[in-house]
């Protein structure tokens, strides 16, 4: 029987939203509004500790449009998530405050590893014909996510702070960022990296799975396309080589340059450079050849998760 639900999605740089009707016995969700906003809302955290009040203005804004989408699908299930960003701020009381009188339900601050496993549903749930264990990949504004398994659940996860808005404020502050500060992100990043080799076993890994802006925006460029494409996006896939090479050139590009390339949502053209970066060590730590792009990610998860 299908079950209709809306699920929100909060992160350090984006707040989305997914109504969907699911059949958890055919294992099939169908969008009936997929709706994305860039807030920003994690901006400044990494340095101040706290939620700014224009982010948080930014963000209750898009909710309030969210919340009268919400009310006039009448799904059975609302659920809100918020991530890395809500996690770190000193203020977030606040935040959850404001929420709820929005929207009619509180947020729930997850950990990263519960954030992990509803990217891992949300990407997974629907594959088929592809080698597991799949290692997932959620690169967020604030984190990172890594999740392992396969058809039979996860076997592992590891979240770490190298998000595509953290490392660009940390570190690619010119335009384009000069050599030092990529050689200082790049830096980060592997130590990161490092955390996750010893957390979970990758080399297990057959099929990695890319999720989360930065990764389609990578997908779209790799593919050449003029404007975003969701369908073609979805489940396309980036040889490693193709990947290094994006990157690598959104390090080299100005502000200007970047916002000009069709597929660049306005809202990332800050930080793709980071988020390009990011995506081009995960696959040459582990000898990935190819990643499978993916457009679902933790906001089909909790889609999900509100099904029996």
């Amino acid at each position: 029987m299908r079950r209709r639900v809306a699920a929100v999605d909060c992160g350090t740089n984006s707040i989305r939203l997914l109504i969907a009707d699911i059949d958890p016995e055919r294992r099939v969700l169908t969008d009936i509004a997929r709706e994305m906003r860039i807030v920003r809302l994690g901006e400044g955290v990494d340095k101040t500790g706290r939620l700014s009040q224009a982010a948080l203005d930014r963000t209750i804004g898009a909710l309030r449009e969210y919340a009268e989408l919400i009310r006039q699908a009448a799904p059975v299930a609302v659920r809100m998530v918020a991530t890395s960003a809500t996690r770190d701020a000193e203020n977030a009381q606040e935040f959850t405050g404001r929420v709820k009188e929005v929207l009619g339900v509180a947020p729930e601050v997850v950990t990263g590893d519960e954030e992990a496993r509803l990217s891992f549903t949300g990407a997974t749930r629907e594959l088929t014909g592809l080698p597991a264990p799949y290692l997932v990949t959620d690169i967020g504004g604030g984190s990172t996510e890594f999740v392992l398994g396969g058809p039979a659940g996860v076997s592992g996860g590891r979240s770490v702070d190298i998000g595509c808005v953290r490392m660009t404020e940390r570190h690619l502050h010119g335009d384009p960022p000069a050599r030092a500060e990529i050689a200082a992100a790049t830096a980060d990043i592997d130590s990161a990296l490092d955390l996750v080799a010893a957390s979970i076993p990758v080399g297990q890994a057959r099929t990695l799975v890319g999720l989360a802006g930065s990764v389609t925006t990578v997908g779209g460029i790799a593919l050449g396309l003029q404007r975003y494409d969701s369908e073609r996006i979805h489940h396309s896939r980036v040889p490693a080589a193709r990947v290094h090479e994006t990157a690598t050139a959104l390090l080299g590009q100005t502000r200007a340059e970047r916002a000009a390339i069709g597929v660049m949502h306005p809202g990332r053209v800050d930080v793709i450079g980071a988020g390009a970066l990011v995506l081009d060590r995960i696959m040459i730590r582990f000898g990935f050849a190819e990643v499978l792009v993916s457009e679902h990610d933790i906001l089909d998860g909790i889609a999900w998760s509100l099904v029996p």
